[in-house]
């Protein structure tokens, strides 16, 4: 159990992390610095080996996570916070695969045909889903810490 709790950790702390730091730093450092035809190439590059390492996370914390939730259910009944946390990484994996196929996919396009105005458009996509993401894990690590007082 205590490995499955390790990769779990190191599953969120890799993706949330990784979105912590694109939203709140990299974000306003590349619009600030940056102009678009030098701003999204980085964003593309930027995002190609973040969700190269999102895509380990999300094996590690959902394979972790239902073998403890296995576990659990033979031991005991599950409580309703594991229920919540297990309900948000789904919701969260749904919208991280929405992103990587659907408007990631489009910034690629868009930046290896110099298309500017589209690129701009997939990557402001790309920004609102992340925030909504970062929002649903900090509230997942939130569940996680207090949940098991309730």
């Amino acid at each position: 159990m205590k490995v499955a709790v390790l990769f779990h950790l190191l599953g969120a702390v890799v993706w949330i992390g990784g979105m912590f730091f694109a939203y709140m730093a990299l974000r306003p450092a590349a619009a600030a610095l940056l102009e678009p035809p030098q701003r999204l190439p980085l964003w593309t590059a930027t995002l190609a080996r973040f969700f190269a390492w999102v895509w380990v996370a999300v094996a590690f914390v959902l394979g972790s996570g239902f073998y403890m939730v296995g576990v659990l259910a033979q031991v005991a009944r599950i409580p309703l916070y594991v229920h919540a946390m297990l309900y948000i990484g789904l919701v969260m994996t749904l919208i991280f695969a929405y992103v990587y196929f659907s408007p990631f996919a489009a910034l690629k396009r868009a930046v290896a045909q110099k298309a500017w105005p589209q690129g701009g458009a997939a990557l402001n996509q790309i920004r609102r889903a992340v925030a909504v993401n970062l929002s649903l894990g900090l509230a997942n690590i939130a569940v996680a810490t207090v949940g098991a007082g309730f």
